[in-house]
């Protein structure tokens, strides 16, 4: 998490003191490296589908449970951005809105 975090004030002059907080691409991400990408791994049904889901509909950012995501991955302006079940996304990666990965 904390290299999400410096991928934020590397990626976004904006970004001051703790607002990194209000990013709702780390809130995304953060859901998806603690939660829904392990419970998918240990073949959970629904649960992570549905935390996906969850996130989707507070952040307009939508990440499949088993997509693959490097460290220091930033989302600006996360809105309408779809990572499928089959992305793999390296490290220090920044993606703008509107992005589809996968089929």
């Amino acid at each position: 998490m904390i290299e999400d975090i410096k991928a934020i004030y590397r990626n976004d002059p904006s970004a001051k003191n703790i607002e990194f907080l209000l990013y709702p691409g780390l809130h995304t991400i953060i859901i998806h490296r603690y939660i829904s990408h392990p419970l998918y791994l240990i073949n959970i049904p629904f649960i992570p589908r549905l935390f996906s889901q969850i996130m989707r509909f507070f952040t307009g950012i939508e990440i499949h449970p088993g997509a693959k995501i490097g460290k220091g991955f930033f989302i600006d302006h996360g809105m309408g951005i779809v990572i499928g079940e089959t992305a793999e996304i390296g490290r220090n990666c920044v993606i703008f809105h509107n992005v589809t990965l996968g089929g």
